[in-house]
């Protein structure tokens, strides 16, 4: 077992299960003149994360769709994710939470219906970087006295370790402007990310060659926000910090939903 290093990489959530669309709306590009929004969401949560940004998106008239992220490594998540791509037709706005940003940041690169990659609390590896490489960049992060490490073995004699965030910190370490009674539902719900997910190198970045928004929490207690500005400013995203924790897609969907927005404009 690979030992995590003090401070650990990001807050995302994962499970083994892997499933192909958690929403979806009954709206398409082709019918609204607007692109699709794919939302990917991260570690220690699930597509239900974005909710609240699905209403306010659907709300203006966006087709939206929330993919289940399998959470075992950029590689295997972005193929996965690709699938689901794949499936849906015209113009597209990638959206990533957190972990859910390395992903997006492999899957989005070379598709030219990737019209704009909008990052929210999240990951923006070079090629060669990892997740917990980047955590480690600037101090801050707290995650690691958090961590409930369980081992899992999968059909086929596969093995790892998948983290958790231990139920009675989850609030503190991921949602701590979220109500308690919705953090409370969330830590139950969490979905554990693979520690070798963390430690695996990206390969591509489409945020190098296209366009990108940032979502910077300035509260937050998994990836530090000045490791957030220091991904934000590689890649020449429009920024808007939010005093928010990690957590921000649930906390302020408006805010988020409403930067999503902006990228949609602007690359139409």
């Amino acid at each position: 077992m690979v030992s995590i290093k003090r401070p650990l990489a990001s807050g995302v959530a994962a499970g083994l299960a892997i499933g192909v669309l958690a929403v979806t709306a009954p709206a398409s590009a082709a019918t609204t003149g607007k692109p699709t929004i794919v939302l990917e969401h991260g570690a220690f949560a699930d597509a239900s994360s974005w909710n609240g940004v699905i209403e306010e998106l659907r709300k203006d008239g966006y087709p939206v769709v929330a993919a289940a992220n399998p959470l075992r490594g950029p590689a295997e998540d972005a193929a996965a994710l690709r699938s689901v791509l794949d499936h849906i037709q015209g113009p597209k706005i990638l959206v990533g939470h957190s972990y859910g940003g390395s992903v997006i940041s492999t899957a989005g690169a070379n598709d030219p219906q990737v019209k704009a990659l909008v990052y929210v609390a999240a990951f923006l590896p070079a090629p060669g970087e990892t997740a917990l490489e980047l955590t480690n960049k600037y101090p801050g992060s707290t995650l690691p006295d958090a961590l409930d490490p369980t081992p899992f073995t999968l059909p086929g004699g596969r093995t790892g370790t998948d983290l958790y965030i231990k139920a009675d910190k989850f609030r503190h370490q991921f949602a701590a402007d979220v109500p308690a009674g919705t953090a409370a539902l969330m830590a139950a719900a969490q979905r554990p990310i693979a520690q070798s997910a963390l430690e695996e190198k990206a390969e591509v970045a489409a945020w190098q060659d296209k366009p990108s928004w940032d979502v910077i929490t300035t509260q937050d207690l998994n990836i530090p926000a000045d490791v957030q500005r220091f991904m934000a400013k590689r890649a020449r995203a429009h920024v808007t910090e939010v005093r928010a924790s990690h957590s921000v897609a649930v906390s302020h969907p408006k805010t988020v939903a409403g930067v999503i927005e902006n990228a949609a404009r602007a690359t139409r």
